[in-house]
């Protein structure tokens, strides 16, 4: 039996019951003897054991040095997650692990039955695990009594942060008393975590262990570079190449989620989608699919899969490059959880390698770049995994041999063994082809430099409003190359002459198809040698066509001036005349109208011309 130092003893044979051996890094920092009564801000990754790590640290400060629970009337600790199912994980844990002081553990969590909630509190709870919402709302209803509190644990808080939950947050922490024990864990610390631990925390001590200052020791990461439009493929033959229990793969958008889900499952592969128009009740089957093997692919977005635990999860594939490193983290931390080994693939577009460099230098993460498994490789691993199948080490029984005998009688060995590997294959989606994406070299020479270039022409000019502001992003898009890939781009009339790298070429024909169309309607065809500009005539030069390079921005005319006269070279606003106001209507000046008005009343029968005073001369 192992022994724990700094661990309640009853709680001790709880760990031992369950097989433990050792404790990890986290679990024994938060148990060092200084911090028996402190507020604690722990740095923990997803998967380090810290529900353990939390409920050890609590006991002490709970049991005040007896064995069992005594009956009470309002909980003595409270522990908030962010999700309901990583709610539900919590309660689970904590129940196996204070099974023998008598403790009894209710949740309140949204999509629950509130009344049956309410009943379990008011029995008496020794620990309580929710949600934000759910809890704030059982305290306002006045079901849940925070008085008795003596320790508050907000688990996953950057999460909860994320996710809008800090009025939430604010709420249970003020209505708490304010002397408690508050432990903070979150697997990142930024600013707005470090605000909240100062205003709700006494004095915290600040917990990082090693094992968590380097990022996911128990995760490979592979950074694989695709072209854009091959993202689907690429996460197929990942998927197909490691053939995980569990792979979770992550999407920015809902959108995104539901158009992959559809086409994997086209593909044969078993798929669950985890989005936010998804009901609690459809989140609860998906998530069950996946543990009981029924699904082996698991497609989210990131709010979706918050909290998310999946136990034989060994493969996450980020489909969608995370934008900040805290996302990476906690989208990684899916996998490598507990000891076990997980691999870690991000599918990145050639045009998105520098951010997503940044993105794993910020994460403290070493990724080997490659490309994603070819068809040679996919194959290559199936037939390994055929040879290594435990079914063919297994001794037949008595049974099997008979129908192993009928079968070699009747067949040759070789035709057993084709059928076998049928079967083996049976339901597997085919690998895919993709592009060739060799990231391009950095344009670092000048403009005269770029030669060897291969022309094309493109079927629209001037006369159809061509502009290279869009078609150098439209040959980007479509035909998969890189603006550094792309020289001059010559509009004519009724044609655009496009200049290309050699090296893109191969990739540009394949990327627009057989059709050697782009957008559809506008149709390519490759020129012989460098395309000459017809002849235009002198008094159309002015019309002439336009050449534009990738890197050259097009400079603005400047406008037109008046070079007549004694000022020349400067505007003529000056010799421009104002308009007279006019005498008399709506629009006249205050004088004008004045002024007509007596002109007016001067001019009676009889009366001759009204004379007009003439206006004085002013100086120039």
């Amino acid at each position: 039996m192992a022994e724990f130092e700094n661990v309640v003893p009853v709680l001790g044979l709880a760990l031992n019951k369950r097989g433990y051996r050792e404790l990890t890094p986290v679990q024994e920092a938060v148990l060092a003897a200084p911090l028996v009564d402190s507020d604690l801000l722990v740095s923990a990754q997803t998967g380090s054991g810290k529900t353990v790590a939390f409920g050890l640290a609590l006991a002490p400060t709970l049991l005040e040095g007896a064995d069992r629970f005594a009956r009470t009337a309002a909980p003595l600790a409270l522990v908030v997650a962010p999700t309901r199912e990583l709610a539900l994980q919590v309660k689970r844990e904590l129940e196996w692990l204070y099974a023998m002081t008598g403790a009894e553990v209710a949740s309140c969590v949204g999509g629950m039955d509130m009344r049956e909630e309410r009943r379990v509190l008011q029995r008496g709870a020794n620990i309580v695990v929710g949600t934000p919402g759910r809890l704030r709302d059982h305290i306002e209803r006045g079901s849940f009594d925070t008085r008795g509190l003596k320790a508050v644990v907000l688990d996953e808080a950057d999460e909860m942060l994320d996710l809008g939950f800090r009025d939430d947050l604010e709420f249970i922490l003020g209505a708490a008393p304010s002397r408690r024990r508050t432990l903070m864990f979150s697997a990142t610390v930024p600013s707005p975590i470090a605000t909240l631990a100062k205003r709700y925390q006494r004095d915290a001590v600040r917990v990082s262990t090693t094992a968590e200052r380097t990022q996911h020791n128990d995760i490979e990461y592979r950074a694989l570079t695709i072209a854009p439009a091959d993202r689907d493929n690429a996460i197929i033959n990942v998927l197909r190449y490691f053939e995980a229990k569990n792979a979770l793969v992550f999407c920015a958008t809902r959108a995104a989620v539901n158009r992959m889900t559809s086409r994997f499952n086209n593909r044969g592969f078993a798929v669950v989608a985890l989005s936010g128009e998804l009901s609690q009740n459809e989140r609860t089957h998906a998530l069950q699919a996946m543990r009981d093997g029924r699904a082996r692919v698991c497609i989210a977005t990131d709010v979706a899969a918050r909290g998310l635990d999946l136990p034989n999860l060994d493969l996450v594939i980020h489909a969608d490059i995370p934008k900040t490193r805290e996302t990476l983290l906690h989208r990684s931390g899916r996998t490598g959880r507990a000891g076990r080994k997980g691999v870690c693939a991000l599918i990145v577009a050639h045009n998105e390698r520098r951010r997503t460099e940044r993105l794993l230098t910020g994460a403290n993460v070493t990724a080997a770049w490659a490309r994603p498994p070819s068809v040679e490789e996919i194959v290559r691993r199936d037939h390994e995994r055929i040879l290594e199948d435990p079914l063919l080490n297994a001794p037949p029984s008595a049974d099997e041999q008979a129908t192993a005998d009928a079968l070699l009688a009747r067949y040759s060995a070789n035709q057993v063994a084709a059928a076998f590997l049928r079967l083996h294959s049976a339901g597997r989606s085919a690998p895919e082809e993709l592009l060739d994406t060799a990231p391009p070299e950095r344009k670092t020479k000048r403009r005269d430099d770029f030669k060897g270039g291969v022309w094309f022409s493109l079927s629209v000019g001037h006369k159809q409003k061509a502009e290279a502001r869009w078609i150098l992003p439209m040959l980007c898009r479509v035909g998969q190359v890189d603006k550094h890939e792309v020289g001059a781009i010559k509009i004519q009339p009724n044609e655009t002459h496009v200049e290309l790298s050699p090296a893109c070429v191969d990739r540009f024909l394949e990327a627009i198809g057989p059709n050697r169309t782009v957008e559809k309607t506008i149709a390519v065809k490759a020129l012989d040698g460098v395309p000459h500009a017809p002849a235009v005539p002198k008094n159309k030069q002015a019309k002439s066509s336009e050449t534009r390079t990738a890197v050259e921005p097009r400079r603005e005319a400047s406008p037109k001036q008046d070079v007549s006269g004694p000022m020349e070279g400067k505007s003529d606003k000056s010799k421009r005349k104002k308009p007279d106001a006019p005498r008399s209507g709506p629009k006249a000046g205050r004088k004008h109208r004045a002024k007509a008005t007596k002109d007016r009343a001067a001019k009676k029968p009889g009366s001759g011309p009204v004379k007009r005073k003439k206006p004085s001369k002013k100086s120039d």
